[in-house]
């Protein structure tokens, strides 16, 4: 017995006549008949009465279709289920990042999971820190490359380090410090400070006050611009100094140099999601994140590893 068979008989038994209900199925009305008189030979029970007064519904004629529509509707609800899974997981996934500090992390972690996933459209979107948290809030885009700075502390969000990066001073390179090889934090306080604002790096001023404290010194901050090339331009044109992930060396400024600092500052770089996206792709692309991030941790960094934190309510 096959499901043709269950639709054939729901046919008639719902027409009660062979020739209406052929037409409904685009059959022939004998080859109709053949299969009905067939599957009442499979299963061994007279479900249909013939005669020529018309046809009409055995007592396990009535039970049977009462199962067979069940049936029926359970198969319609596997073959939507599937459909709309499928295009759930063929559903594109928006990525914001920030060009320069993550150039070795967003590479690799999109090559592994379109070597999985090939059929699912990615759209890579260059946007501030600040910029992806608010398109994660409105729904813009389904996971963020949002940098440093206290975006665990964002309602709704899940989040997850993905690197961890050194902590490098910004000096102009005719400062005296450029000739050192590594910088004392504590060094830094009698200078002022070129810093990031909040609107693209949210989090960053209370980062660099809580960096600096910890060396005793609360930061003079002269000004704040919008992105890190401006900053080296502030620091290259002599305004100040800045701390900035090391990664940043990624874009060399000529009258820049970059000195570690001492003691060691290491800050955790995070990718954030909104915690009600169900997106399978999303979840596909978290954990290629995640697997990435193992790789890229020591094996003494591996036994310390914390799971992924949750920000909504109640976390």
């Amino acid at each position: 017995m096959e499901l043709r068979h269950l639709r054939y008989f729901v046919a008639v038994g719902e027409a009660l006549n062979f020739t209406r209900a052929a037409e409904k199925l685009h059959l022939a009305q004998p080859s109709l008949s053949r299969q009905i008189q067939d599957l009442e030979e499979e299963i061994g029970v007279r479900m249909l009465n013939r005669s020529r007064q018309g046809v009409s519904l055995t007592t396990p004629g009535k039970s049977f279709l009462a199962d067979a529509k069940r049936v029926l509707a359970h198969g319609v609800e596997i073959v939507e289920a599937v459909q709309r899974l499928d295009r759930e997981e063929k559903r594109d996934l928006n990525i914001g990042y920030v060009a320069n500090p993550i150039y070795d992390l967003l590479p690799a972690t999109l090559s592994a999971f379109q070597a999985t996933f090939p059929t699912v459209p990615v759209h890579l979107y260059d946007m501030t820190c600040g910029d992806q948290l608010r398109a994660l809030a409105d729904g813009k885009i389904d996971l963020g490359f949002v940098g440093s700075w206290h975006v665990r502390e964002r309602s709704g969000l899940q989040s997850r380090p993905i690197a961890a990066y050194k902590t490098v001073a910004a000096l102009p390179k005719t400062h005296h410090f450029a000739r050192r090889s590594t910088v004392k934090l504590k060094d830094l306080e009698p200078m002022f400070f070129v810093g990031i604002s909040e609107h693209s790096r949210p989090g960053y001023r209370q980062w660099l006050t809580e960096t600096c404290e910890k060396a005793g010194f609360k930061p003079k901050v002269r000004q704040e611009v919008e992105f890190e090339r401006p900053v080296l331009q502030a620091v290259a044109g002599g305004l100040g100094i800045a701390l900035l992930p090391e990664p940043v060396k990624n874009m060399p400024h000529p009258d820049v140099v970059f000195r570690p600092i001492n003691p060691a500052v290491v800050t955790p770089f995070w990718v954030a999601w909104r915690e009600e996206n169900e997106s399978p792709a999303l979840k596909a692309y978290v954990t290629v994140v995640a697997e990435f991030e193992q790789r890229m941790r020591s094996p003494a960094q591996r036994r310390r590893k914390a799971p992924a934190r949750s920000n909504g309510k109640g976390a």
